[in-house]
């Protein structure tokens, strides 16, 4: 089965697991440099159901929100890497900042962002509760972060 998906292939998938009464998570984000806080959220997540769809931000979108150093990983790299962890079931990549349309379209069970989003701000809260989803917050993995990584690299590269 291969696990990165269009949206299209996405929806199709998500019919066949809402009649199998199987209980989708997703999650979203740009998980540029895949570190530990990433995979013990991303296995808290797969957790709470049956099957995990994780949504990442293309490269474009990656620099809008991050700036014009960011991506390190592509789209495509960090796809694969995502695709290869045993706790996702299902990668795709999106073109906005937000994964709205995404959300609305795929109507997850439950819908989860890393600890550092307050419920209220999560992207998409209205439409999966509306469909009778749950939305959370999982707890922060402190001591982890793309921005820190990168700048433990840098700092080690001018010593």
């Amino acid at each position: 089965m291969a696990k990165v998906l269009t949206l299209d292939e996405l929806r199709v998938e998500r019919e066949q697991l809402r009649r199998k009464q199987k209980r989708v998570v997703f999650t979203n984000g740009c998980f540029d440099l895949l570190h530990p806080g990433h995979v013990r959220y991303l296995q808290q997540a797969r957790a709470l159901g049956d099957a995990l769809i994780v949504a990442l931000n293309s490269d474009r979108s990656v620099r809008e929100l991050k700036g014009p150093g960011r991506p390190i990983l592509n789209e495509n790299e960090r796809a694969e890497v995502m695709a290869a962890l045993g706790c996702v079931d299902y990668v795709t990549i999106f073109d906005n900042t937000t994964p709205r349309e995404i959300i609305t379209t795929l109507l997850p069970d439950i819908l989860v962002k890393g600890g550092d989003w307050s419920i209220s701000n999560i992207v998409g809260r209205e439409e999966v509760e509306a469909a009778g989803g749950q939305v959370m917050s999982l707890s922060f993995v402190d001591g982890y972060s793309t921005s820190d990584v990168i700048e433990r690299i840098l700092k080690r590269e001018y010593e």
